[in-house]
């Protein structure tokens, strides 16, 4: 047998074998999903349900307030992630195409944050949020009330900022060559008429990039929404399925359930965007 053939054959088995080791907990999800708690007692593992339980999906939405957590969790991964691809799209291009003094500097300056755990300046963002400016009963210095705290809100505010969407962008435009600008000015174009009419089209690769990751970011939300929320008024989807976890009980057919749930809008997301995706992770970053 040719070397060739023999080394793809075995590079093939090879990426199959960690395929499956990589699905395989996905796998166990969806078969617990289906199964009831007797059965997952006895064959925990096993990926084929002797009797198929879908009405464990029905039984999951009745045992809280999920519908509240769905659309908190919805609302914070539509808001910041459109947010940050506007802002992130404006700002990458002025950092790479317009020239300004102390373009450089300002721009290494918010790459710091990059830099930044979260964990590290969560307590500062806390207090901020609570001491907005007439919100949640505050006066117009921020002061007797609770301001954004246990608010959808509050769980949004601190992840609409972010440098690592600004670097993104910036780095894609900068690729772009300068004949582009030349040709604009040429047509009498303003620089924000050269961003819509000329960069924004070209930019669906980075924008879906930014998307997916900025989407996936504000759905996962947990440690947050845990330090600033105490209600269902602000309690996301992941925080809400943590403490349906923690109670006395175990309910693992109903808890698996709602996590096969809680991971359809970001496979959804991905799969439509995949494309641009890959486009985008190629040809962002490798040169600036």
């Amino acid at each position: 047998m040719n070397r060739t053939i023999l080394k793809k054959i075995l590079l093939y088995l090879l990426l199959i074998a960690l395929n499956l080791i990589v699905l395989f907990p996905f796998l166990v999800m969806i078969a617990t999903s289906l199964k009831s708690l007797n059965e997952i007692r006895v064959s925990p593992y096993s990926l084929v349900p002797k009797e198929i339980r879908f009405d464990n999906y029905i039984s999951f939405f009745q045992s809280g307030n999920w519908g509240q957590y769905f659309y908190n969790s919805a609302v914070v991964a539509v808001v910041t992630t459109v947010v940050s691809i506007l802002t992130n799209a404006v700002a990458g291009y002025a950092f790479a195409r317009l020239h300004f003094y102390g373009r450089n500097f300002l721009f290494k300056f918010t790459l710091i944050g990059m830099m930044v755990p979260m964990q590290t300046v969560m307590i500062p963002i806390y207090l901020k949020v609570k001491s907005i400016p007439l919100a949640g009963g505050n006066n117009i210095l921020g002061q007797g009330g609770t301001g954004l705290l246990n608010t959808t809100w509050g769980v949004i505010a601190p992840l609409l900022a972010g440098a690592f969407g600004l670097f993104l962008c910036r780095q894609f435009f900068a690729n772009f060559p300068t004949s582009l600008d030349e040709a604009a000015k040429i047509d009498g174009c303003s620089n924000i008429r050269t961003f819509f009419r000329i960069y924004l089209p070209l930019s669906k690769p980075v924008l879906a990039t930014l998307a997916i990751l900025k989407f996936t970011d504000g759905w996962n939300q947990y440690t947050w929404p845990l330090i600033i929320t105490n209600s269902d008024e602000g309690r996301t989807l992941q925080l809400a399925l943590a403490m349906f976890r923690g109670s006395s009980v175990i309910k693992w057919d109903l808890l698996m359930a709602g996590t096969i749930i809680t991971c359809i809008p970001v496979l959804i997301i991905f799969l439509a965007l995949q494309k641009y995706y890959v486009q985008g992770i190629v040809t962002s970053g490798l040169k600036g």
